[in-house]
């Protein structure tokens, strides 16, 4: 049925216009009533994006499912390559929709509400994985941002080329930025703050068993 909803959906809107076409006009083609396209579906713009909630549920689930040997922004990436594979399993209908979206200034609206979520899904994470380091917020924020938007830029290059090429290895060499800009050691480890940094001067001629000496007295280990 609910397949059906969306088939019958994006039949109507090329040959309507998605404006001009109503929820009766969709539930009369599928062959169904009113009230099962409501028990599907919130809203006309729930029918255009109609695996988005499922997906949310799943990206919640698998960083939810992680530990903490789990490198932190390694799992978010991961967890942005099941939005991919959303699209990537029926590239026609994942076009079709990106053309409608871009002609359309209130799906385009819901499509960047959506987005937001799945951000907001991975600076949840990163901020629980961050908790207690300097500036920890900030980090996960900036990089669950960094992530959204690379996924985003691969993602839309595929669309716009039709669904051809490898979405996949876009998408993976997109990430693969994010991961060198903040990967592994980046943000310090908790407390890296809070220790002390001692610096010593001294003359370029001095022998390094002096250079070891001052430090050692700086830091009372003599």
């Amino acid at each position: 049925m609910r397949e059906a909803l969306v088939a019958a959906a994006f039949q109507l809107f090329p040959e309507r216009g998605y404006e001009q076409t109503t929820v009766d006009d969709i539930v009369a083609l599928a062959g169904v009533g009113r009230r099962s396209f409501f028990r599907y579906f919130p809203s006309k713009e729930d029918v255009v994006f109609p695996d988005h909630e499922r997906c949310l549920a799943d990206m919640t689930a698998f960083l939810a499912a992680g530990d903490d040997a789990d490198e932190p922004v390694r799992r978010v990436c991961d967890a942005a390559r099941l939005v991919l594979g959303l699209y990537a399993e029926n590239p026609a209908f994942s076009v079709q929709r990106y053309r409608l979206t871009k002609k359309v200034p209130g799906l385009r609206a819901y499509e960047l509400s959506v987005v937001w979520r799945y951000e907001r899904a991975l600076a949840g994470y990163l901020r629980g994985r961050f908790a207690g380091r300097p500036d920890g917020s900030l980090h996960a924020d900036v990089i669950a941002a960094a992530v959204v938007a690379a996924h985003n830029n691969a993602l839309r290059s595929w669309l716009r080329a039709d669904g051809q090429g490898d979405a996949h290895a876009a998408v993976d060499h997109a990430l693969a930025c994010v991961q060198a800009a903040f990967g592994s050691g980046r943000p310090g480890p908790a407390g890296a703050a809070d220790e002390d940094v001692v610096v010593v001067v001294s003359r370029r001629s001095a022998p390094l068993w002096r250079v070891v000496r001052e430090i050692e007295t700086t830091l009372g280990r003599d």
